[in-house]
């Protein structure tokens, strides 16, 4: 069996950064914009503690004792 196939996606993408290594770089400071954040663990805990708990069965209908 053939493992060596490689999509048309996987080739381009491959080729696309080879000539554009810039993109790399661009890619890795964008995601740490968004993804790479130190943790703060007073505000963890805060948030933890501020949450409301959740109503049992929360998507069915509010039941009648009819």
């Amino acid at each position: 069996m053939d493992y060596s196939y490689e999509s048309e996606q996987t080739k381009f993408m491959r080729e696309f950064l080879e000539k554009n290594p810039q993109v790399q770089e661009k890619r890795l400071a964008a995601r740490s914009i968004w993804w790479d954040k130190a943790l703060d663990k007073n505000q963890q805990k805060h948030f933890k503690e501020s949450t409301v708990p959740h109503k049992p069965y929360a998507y069915f209908g509010a039941q009648s004792d009819d």
